[in-house]
């Protein structure tokens, strides 16, 4: 795990120290202050721990490569305060640390509830792309189209003041950790994951959120094998804002009858407790088990070739999704035949597999490289492509701009000429931002 990764996270505890903890996560583009409405309630029974992102509520701005490093610097900061074990209750982003840290630290999590949360966010083009949005535009053009993501119309109308809260609290946070969070969800997928979550969970959905709604609700419970789900009439995405009383109601209800006991330290086993049997209590029938939703299929393992060494084409088909986007990749693939099989495979494998997975250079110098030689070859068909994957790998109009005027200088004005009308339009296309 790299230093950043054990950078600690910016926190606050609310409750009584000889209290259980439970954890809140913050959605993307919040502050731990999402939580604000819940405190007085839970801290009845819990000691409630709250963090903020990277870069967000002034947390210092240390950038998290992966979900997987937002965990690991979750768990760092409580080994750090002594905390070994609590509930977790996450939502969306802070969900997806959830489900992180039930997969890969089980022994840790009592409980577990995901508010607006998927198992995988949407597609890695939508999360690249908004990435490309903030390091062209800043973060005002999100800022001023979260309340209509994250809460009804009608919410939003009766409720300026907090409505004004949300667009401030996003305009405030860091841009890099902003982006870089935007990354972490665009390559975060545990769909073939989910029934390796094995603490009990509860799945909160606002009935009307339009980002992460009840459909991906549903997968969640599809696919963990004890789970509930939870849908609050009336709320959007950013649930715990806008019907607080349901949601604290239905946190206090999963944490006081789901928490898992601990881990026997010497076997490794859960200690079960021994059933009372309640005085003059009547038999009640079990309630029967609602079939699966969705049958969520394993991931595929990739074979090894004859010699042993891994097929570069498993690495170049990702390389080549998060360079060039699933919806180009997709396109290409759609359209390929007997006659053109051969040559996409080789292009997958060898370009992509080969050339642009390997460590020499980042990806931002190889959309450098890319530029001028489709530049110097008069290959626009390609360039358009190709300047798209230049902003999705970092580089900003700026500096597309001094490649294809350095361009001009060794390839010729002509073709640099031709080169700024594509790369223009496709820059337009691309940080325009969608009112």
């Amino acid at each position: 795990m790299s230093e950043t990764a054990l950078q600690p996270l910016q926190y606050r505890f609310d409750g009584q120290e000889d209290m259980p903890v439970l954890i809140l996560g913050p959605s993307l583009g919040t502050t731990w202050h999402m939580w604000d409405r819940q405190i007085p309630e839970l801290i009845k029974q819990w000691r409630v721990f709250r963090f903020d992102l990277p870069g967000h509520g002034g947390a210092p701005a240390y950038p998290a490569g992966s979900v997987g490093d937002l965990a690991g610097r979750l768990l760092a900061t409580l080994d750090g305060l002594g905390v070994q074990r609590f509930g977790y209750a996450g939502c969306a982003l802070g969900g997806a640390v959830g489900v992180e840290l039930a997969l890969r630290h089980p022994e840790r999590v009592a409980s577990l509830a995901l508010i607006a949360a998927s198992p995988r966010f949407g597609t890695a083009d939508e999360f690249r792309q908004r990435g490309v949005i903030v390091r062209t535009n800043g973060l005002d053009p999100i800022a001023r189209t979260s309340p209509e993501r994250w809460f009804t119309h009608g919410f939003a109308a009766a409720q300026p003041a907090i409505t004004d809260w949300a667009v401030q609290m996003v305009r405030t946070t860091d841009p890099g950790c902003y982006i870089a969070a935007c990354e972490a969800l665009a390559a975060w997928d545990v769909r073939a994951e989910l029934a390796g979550v094995s603490v009990p969970t509860l799945v909160l959905v606002g009935s009307e959120d339009q980002v992460t709604g009840p459909a991906e609700a549903r997968t969640l419970v599809a696919g963990i094998p004890d789970a509930r789900l939870a849908v609050v009439p009336g709320a959007s995405h950013l649930v715990p804002v806008e019907q607080p009383a349901a949601v604290t109601d239905l946190l206090v209800r999963h944490f006081s009858t789901a928490w898992q006991p601990g881990y026997d330290t010497g076997t490794g086993q859960i200690p079960l407790p021994v059933p009372q049997m309640p005085a003059q209590a009547a038999p009640v029938a079990a309630a029967p088990q609602p079939a699966p939703i969705a049958e969520i299929a394993p991931a595929a393992v990739p074979a090894p070739d004859a010699g042993g060494r891994p097929d570069p084409y498993d690495a170049g088909i990702k390389v080549r999704r998060e360079v060039l986007g699933d919806a180009h990749v997709d396109r290409t693939l759609a359209q390929t035949d007997d006659f053109s099989g051969d040559f996409q495979d080789f292009v997958t494998r060898y370009a992509w597999g080969e050339i642009w997975d390997r460590p020499g250079l980042d990806r931002r110098s190889r959309s450098c490289v890319t530029l001028t030689a489709l530049v110097a070859g008069g290959h626009l068909e390609q360039l358009a492509a190709h300047t798209r994957a230049a902003l999705r790998n970092g580089l900003t109009p700026v500096e597309i701009r001094e490649v294809l005027l350095q361009a001009a200088v060794y390839c010729g004005i002509p073709a640099a000429s031709s080169a700024f009308t594509v790369a223009q339009q496709v820059i337009r296309e691309e940080t325009t931002p969608v009112e």
